[in-house]
């Protein structure tokens, strides 16, 4: 395979991998909530890991306007699965974090997708999972530098 064509392969098995990621993602989401959407699983995730955080690090998080940010936490309060209180810190600013059923439904959704990961990569070596690791998170540190002028 020459250098072209592996390159050719790889954007074609990273397109694959995030179109399925995408219908994925909107399959969890449901699984949470039926209205729930795509994005506001992904904050719902970021969230859960940082615990409490600022509206506009969510924002800041998933390179989206102050706009989306604010509509897409104000559909996870709507649901119940978030709750925004004062920042005591910075009064001006709001800090949003998993609420006790937005949690537990998460952790559920959660819980099936890594069943599928280890599911789906039940047949590798332990090596071969720690590369593969590796690798995406190499490959996910460069798409997250500015591209070259």
């Amino acid at each position: 395979m020459t250098d072209e064509e592996a390159l050719v392969a790889v954007e074609r098995e990273v397109g694959l991998m995030f179109r399925r990621g995408r219908a994925r993602v909107a399959e969890l989401s449901r699984r949470v909530h039926p209205e729930l959407e795509g994005l506001g699983y992904s904050m719902l995730a970021y969230i859960e890991q940082a615990g409490r955080v600022r509206v506009t690090d969510v924002g800041v998080h998933f390179a989206v306007g102050k706009a989306t940010v604010s509509r897409q936490i104000r559909a996870l309060e709507e649901l119940g699965l978030v709750a925004r209180e004062v920042d005591p810190q910075d009064r001006r600013a709001a800090l949003v974090s998993l609420t006790e059923d937005g949690r537990k439904r998460y952790l559920a959704a959660y819980g099936v997708r890594m069943r599928r990961v280890r599911e789906v990569m039940g047949g590798w070596s332990q090596e071969d999972v720690a590369r593969f690791a590796e690798l995406l998170h190499r490959f996910n540190d460069v798409l997250g530098e500015p591209p070259a002028q």
